[in-house]
């Protein structure tokens, strides 16, 4: 069936067009675009001292191993070689508004997750197109033009599916996932590949004998939840390439943070301080990312024997740069030292959100990994 005829038949059984674009590499890339010499050389995006994090790593630095979220030491020990630039966030800023214009030139219903990346519901397009493999490619065409930059778009017809995509032919590439073609590309995958489904998850799925969502979709619902709690309806659902969710234009994001879980127990408050810097780093870096302005800094512990302890601060404004949420994650830590034993993990959050955001399928209460 040729593509245009398909995309009607799919408005006419009801189903959704739904396009995930998502940005090659942006800061890395926004940073080689400005200046000539960073072009086909290994980049990060972050501070390069000892504390330094990589908040984003060009595809030249990715062959080495180099991650977001990853320590610039180590960084810099997988890659000797990486040229570290620091973070112009008004600039990515900028350069995302360049990109959400292109998006409403087709559609208003444009769901942004972040700085670099959003869902479009383009079942109805402003432009009378019809074909949403047609618009993604023109999409991405436009990005080029306008910014030099390249982006990567899945087009499916859900938010789940789309995502997947987008990753798929990554980067400047572009995949379709048609009707009917949904549970078996999914069950294709490794279990990691399933958003919300992070490092240590992904261990515990492959203790059970879980490696790909063919895997996964061969579990009963009541043997899921017996494992994965309140997880498991989505890990259903994902493995069968079923997804409900609407693009929403207006939706508002609970929180912002990140926690880690550490390879040996912390207990003196030079280790917790130190750790506490590494993650505001990290975690800042997601609320920029995010646009997120919010009033509310938690601070989240699990002890040694695995209980969770929490400290929370309220601030009449939105927090309005990395000093003021340092500043506030601090002063937690402090007031809880000494510890009454050893922690493994630790977590910041920012919540009480003024802006739209994410709603991505996640385990309740869980943050973005920083392992």
């Amino acid at each position: 069936m040729a593509e245009e005829e398909q995309d009607d038949a799919d408005e006419a059984d009801g189903l959704r067009k739904i396009i995930h674009v998502d940005m090659d590499a942006f800061f890395a890339s926004v940073e080689q675009r400005d200046n000539p010499e960073l072009r086909g050389k290994p980049v990060a995006v972050g501070g390069s001292s000892g504390r330094g994090v990589v908040a984003a790593a060009s595809y030249e630095a990715r062959k080495f191993g180099v991650r977001s979220a990853m320590p610039s030491v180590t960084a810099k020990r997988k890659c000797p070689e990486l040229i570290f630039c620091k973070s112009r966030f008004d600039v990515y800023r900028a350069v995302s508004q360049q990109i959400r214009a292109i998006f409403r030139h087709h559609t208003d219903l444009v769901e942004p997750l972040s700085l670099d990346e959003a869902y479009l519901d383009v079942t109805e397009d402003k432009l009378g197109i019809g074909s949403a493999t047609r618009i993604a490619e023109l999409i991405r065409q436009e990005i080029r033009a306008k910014t030099r930059l390249t982006a990567s778009a899945g087009v499916s017809y859900n938010k789940f599916l789309a995502k997947l995509a987008s990753d798929q032919n990554k980067p400047d590439g572009l995949c379709v996932i048609r009707p009917g073609e949904g549970a078996e590309f999914v069950q294709s995958l490794p279990v990691r590949r399933f958003h919300g489904v992070g490092p240590k998850g992904a261990e515990k799925m492959a203790r059970l004998g879980i490696e790909t969502g063919a895997d996964l979709a061969a579990k009963d619902i009541e043997w899921l939840r017996a494992h994965f709690g309140s997880f498991a309806d989505y890990l259903y659902r994902a493995a069968r390439g079923i997804d409900l969710r609407p693009v929403r234009s207006s939706r508002i994001r609970k929180s912002v943070g990140g926690e880690r879980t550490f390879n040996r127990d912390l207990s003196s408050g030079s280790e917790l301080r130190e750790t506490l810097e590494d993650i505001i780093d990290i975690v800042w870096g997601y609320i920029e990312r995010a646009e997120a302005k919010g009033r509310t800094v938690t601070l989240k512990m699990k002890y040694t024997d695995f209980q969770i302890f929490s400290r929370a601060k309220t601030v009449d404004q939105p927090i309005e740069g990395k000093e003021e949420f340092a500043r506030i994650s601090r002063k937690l830590l402090e007031e809880v030292l000494p510890l009454p034993m050893p922690i493994r993990l630790m977590g910041l959050t920012l919540s009480k959100l003024d802006r739209d955001g994410e709603d991505e399928p996640q385990r309740p209460d869980a943050q973005l990994s920083l392992l």
